[in-house]
């Protein structure tokens, strides 16, 4: 099921960032004019396929950890991005059967792939919008968001390699305080989020690409990343590397794999509980 503010065709002419992230994840749902741009950011920063790889693994233990420890049954997921098994709620109704998730996102080739994001167990729901992160009053008042999703009772907002896309003019922490203002005590923020501290000139240039290609970005800063969080109280190990956020050491991969380096990850990552 899926609510959209209007019919969009999808536009090839430029690239998108979701469709080179679908890319860097090694999916085949993007074009010529998105592998290209993705090759150009993987030019000069090799580490994008290691960073959305960490992102990905980082919102599946988040998921894991909501359901298991915090009693999450509810879930927001804005900036989906094109649908890439497991999907969030995949995991989560791997833990919870009864999970219910709204997705969104505001590529129209995502939601031609939605009903990849239809199919719930039973017990659970899931539905789509089509939707911007910039529009939060749209999203909350999408008809189907209230209809899946119980606002009086606790909802994790998924905010994954969305929010270096909305620049500070477009008020990132304004938008992100209105959505946790519409959830109650016991919701909680899972966020992850691009950043430059560990290769200022690298992300200049990948900074350039997006651009340039006519995605603006703004990568942040821990500090900055941190502000997301104002309010919450942070789950350990706080704000850290996406690798380094409750990896699972359990797995004969993990054992088996050498570990990435945060220069390669260069991604923030937390999770807060709103009192």
């Amino acid at each position: 099921m899926s609510s959209t503010p209007a019919s969009r065709d999808i536009d090839t002419s430029r690239p998108h960032s979701a469709r080179m992230y679908d890319y860097y994840l090694g999916g085949k749902d993007h074009f010529e004019v998105d592998k290209q741009a993705a090759e150009t950011v993987a030019a000069v920063y090799p580490g994008i396929f290691v960073c959305a790889r960490e992102n990905r693994s980082f919102m599946h233990r988040a998921t894991r950890v909501l359901a298991r420890e915090h009693g999450i049954r509810q879930w927001l997921d804005i900036g989906t991005g094109i649908p890439t098994e497991p999907n969030l709620h995949q995991v989560a109704q791997s833990v919870v059967p009864d999970a219910r998730v709204v997705y969104a996102d505001n590529d129209p080739l995502v939601l031609k792939y939605a009903e990849r994001l239809m199919r719930s167990t039973s017990q659970g729901r899931t539905a789509y919008i089509e939707a911007d992160v910039k529009d939060p009053t749209f999203l909350l008042n999408a008809p189907i968001l209230s209809e899946v999703l119980n606002l009086n009772e606790p909802v994790a907002l998924s905010l994954n390699a969305l929010m270096h896309f909305i620049t500070d003019e477009q008020d990132p922490y304004g938008i992100v305080n209105r959505l946790l203002d519409a959830l109650p005590s016991g919701s909680a923020l899972a966020l992850s989020h691009c950043t430059p501290d560990l290769d200022p000139p690298t992300w200049q240039k990948v900074t350039d690409v997006y651009t340039n290609a006519g995605t603006p970005v703004q990568f942040r800063s821990r500090a900055d990343v941190a502000r997301f969080f104002d309010g919450l109280e942070l789950l350990d190990p706080g704000i850290t590397m996406g690798h380094r956020w409750r990896p699972d050491l359990s797995s004969a991969d993990a054992a088996a794999a050498e570990p990435p380096t945060d220069a390669q990850v260069s991604l923030w990552t937390g999770v807060g509980i709103k009192p």
